[in-house]
């Protein structure tokens, strides 16, 4: 999405930000510590043509003020915030502070710092890295018209499933999910009923539990295809809030090992136990789900 303008019989689009601003806010509770380490993209559509066309650049907000903001903000919030909230507070800001920006765009990858367990305990000060990264991208109009998108990447997870033409294989992969909210304004979102915090982790549950099935016995699936869509149309089903859902699941091989030789035909004959993992080359699996009467 960009500004569109017309200089000199031109047409022109533009758009200008700050990318991967590091910021990391810790919480200091009596009991115990939270730790957040966020990487900032920021996009702004303003009504700044003259830096275009005739070098004026009094209308550009400095880019190097954005990456100020971004610590600015991260200070005002006193209380432990998600980064979808934070994200919104960049926007409304941004917007509201500078009357020549018409949107504000801010994207988020949030690092999943997690509390490390001692003696079977979770520690209140100390903490590691994941792998699994928290995202969001929220898009707000001067007007108030919010779009707003959340999401994780690296979430990886194996799971043995029966299929008929190798009686037994694994099905790897590595699922990247993003769903967008309904909210189409800003005025829409109510901080008292509903937390971001909340729905992140209720739809995370939701996609593991019909990715794995029960606990003791698991769940058939007869391809990735459809696991992906199941997994997505449990999300659309339970979360009324929620737009749309987008699975990127690509297929991670496991490739039966059969080790043979023309004087030894059976040096190692597969027999559903060892396997050569590849994710080189792998399949790609990918569709967005929508409810039939939201709004692209």
């Amino acid at each position: 999405m960009t500004k569109c303008a017309m200089a000199d019989g031109f047409n022109l689009e533009q758009q200008h930000g700050k990318g991967r601003v590091r910021v990391a806010r810790v919480w200091r509770k009596a009991a115990i510590d939270v730790i957040v380490e966020w990487s900032v993209s920021i996009s702004l559509l303003s009504d700044c043509l003259p830096a275009y066309t005739v070098g004026d650049n009094s209308s550009i907000v400095a880019t190097d003020t954005m990456k100020n903001t971004v610590y600015a903000k991260a200070k005002e919030c006193s209380e432990v915030e998600s980064v979808e909230d934070f994200a919104i507070r960049l926007a409304k800001h941004f917007t509201s502070f500078y009357p020549q920006v018409t949107t504000a765009m801010i994207r988020i990858v949030e690092k999943p710092w997690e509390q490390i367990v001692v003696d079977g305990r979770p520690h209140d000060h100390g903490f590691k890295l994941g792998s699994e990264k928290h995202t969001t991208e929220v898009s707000l109009k001067k007007n108030g018209a919010l779009s707003l998108t959340t999401g994780f990447e690296g979430f990886v997870r194996d799971s043995y499933t029966m299929l008929p033409e190798t009686k037994e294989r694994i099905l790897a992969t590595q699922v990247t999910a993003s769903w967008r909210y309904q909210f189409e304004s800003i005025s829409k979102i109510s901080a008292k009923s509903f937390t971001f915090v909340q729905r992140y982790q209720d739809v995370k549950k939701v996609l593991v539990d019909n990715f794995f099935g029960p606990p003791h016995t698991g769940i058939y699936s007869p391809s990735v295809q459809n696991t992906l869509y199941l997994m997505g149309k449990a999300v659309l089903s339970r979360f009324s809030d929620i737009a749309s859902i987008q699975l990127r699941m690509p297929n991670l091989h496991f490739l039966p090992v059969n080790l043979s030789s023309k004087e030894n035909p059976n040096i190692v004959k597969f027999a559903d136990d060892v396997y050569m993992p590849t994710d080189e080359p792998h399949g790609t699996i990918e569709a967005t789900l929508t409810r039939s009467s939201s709004k692209l």
